[in-house]
């Protein structure tokens, strides 16, 4: 719809949509991903004006939230760069004289005594105020009338466009193991897939040929069960090596009189977590040849931070797969850093971004923005009609067993 409107190159020109969503679109999809793209096309080329919550069970076959999206390529000045949100969810009136199907509610029109709840929202649209607020009274709902007509509930806020963006960064830590040469963890090396495939033919048809692979196969299982078994005694009083350096040279060591070659394949196999390794948070990191630490994935982490208040939109960045970062993180790289200085180093000193994992992400968190806090009911309130259903109880059994 969006490639449908006209430009808006003079007075009048341009157009407005307005689409009805169920939640999704707001959220759906990761950074980087289809769906926030979308989002981020939409908000960095200033198209979003608003978005309205609507109230649940006001459509025939669905009883889910929905959403109504203003689109427009010709914002007033006061709207540009500017996002409007309004809470409408408690703009309804119960459907009379019945329900249909899903269709529980309706919105006041002003006919026939009722609130007119679609002037209200359009006048809300209109003023365009940041932090407006109604009582339910004001409101005039009755889905509820045990609520408390006083309380205030927000309506309306204003954001800026950059607010709902956000910068995904991957947090990772490194890869700590100890490792040992014993029952347990010969039988996890004996069960992984390097280990197993040493015995399995790629022929197809030769029946010759695939026995004569599968022989030579099994007597590579025995020979590197050879060489581990010899360094079991060291490993005899369950002692452990909690640097993969030195357990790697152990095992070359132990290979080098092998008609087996320590390849990279089998060193592989052989120092995995899960086969001779094992994690395990106090030994030393694993580092790669240039002396790096590796990451442990199932250590992997990621944080959201907020776009910086002074950036400007569209970010310098494509929306390929693979797209160039350095143009984007020369602008949020000190952001970040000092985002994850705070935040997350105090409580993980070993932890560090990788940069090259850094996504770009929108996302627009309706619920969050208007949610209120409701304090749960006292203590003594909650005994006390626990005491009465009690009481209540009690005197229905005895008229019975009367």
């Amino acid at each position: 719809m969006i490639s449908k409107m006209g430009p808006a190159t003079g007075e009048g020109d341009g157009a407005r949509i307005g689409v009805i969503f169920n939640g999704s679109p707001l959220f759906t999809g990761d950074a980087g991903q289809g769906e926030s793209n979308i989002r981020r096309w939409i908000i960095e080329n200033d198209r979003l004006e608003a978005v309205v919550g609507l109230p649940d069970q006001l459509f025939y076959n669905t009883g889910i939230y929905t959403y109504l999206w203003i689109v427009t390529n010709r914002k007033p000045a006061a709207r540009k760069g500017k996002v409007q949100l309004i809470n409408g969810t408690e703009f309804a009136l119960k459907m009379k004289p019945k329900s249909l199907g899903d269709k529980r509610k309706m919105i006041g029109d002003g006919t026939n005594g009722t609130p007119d709840h679609i002037q209200t929202l359009t006048e809300l649209y209109g003023a365009f105020a940041d932090g407006t607020a109604m009582t339910l009274g004001d409101i005039r709902t009755n889905i509820d009338p045990t609520r408390d007509q006083t309380k205030s509930v927000t309506v309306s806020k204003i954001f800026d466009n950059r607010e709902f963006g956000y910068i995904k960064i991957v947090v990772e830590r490194p890869l700590r193991l100890n490792f040992a040469v014993n029952d347990e963890r010969l039988e996890r090396f004996q069960a992984a897939g390097y280990f197993k495939s040493l015995a399995e033919s790629k022929k197809r048809k030769d029946k010759a040929a695939i026995a004569k692979e599968e022989a030579e196969g099994r007597a590579t299982q025995a020979e590197i069960l050879k060489v581990l078994e010899s360094l079991r005694p060291q490993f005899a009083d369950g002692s452990l090596v909690e640097d993969r350096a030195i357990f790697e040279k152990q095992l070359k060591a132990a290979f080098k009189k092998s008609s087996v070659g320590f390849d990279a394949p089998l060193k592989k196999a052989l120092l995995a977590p899960g086969s001779l390794g094992e994690r395990d948070k106090t030994a030393e990191i694993c580092r790669d040849a240039k002396g790096n630490p590796e990451p442990d994935p199932e250590l992997r982490d990621t944080e959201n931070i907020p776009l910086p208040a002074d950036i400007a939109l569209p970010l310098p960045i494509d929306y390929s797969n693979k797209p160039d970062l350095d143009p984007l993180l020369e602008q949020v790289q000190p952001h970040c850093q000092a985002y994850f200085d705070a935040e997350v180093k105090p409580y993980r000193p070993d932890a560090w971004i990788d940069w090259k994992k850094t996504k770009v992400g929108y996302e627009i968190p309706f619920t969050r923005h208007f949610y209120q806090h409701e304090p749960p009911r006292p203590l003594d309130v909650i005994e006390s009609e626990i005491k009465s259903l009690e009481s209540e109880i009690m005197q229905m059994l005895q008229e019975v067993t009367v």
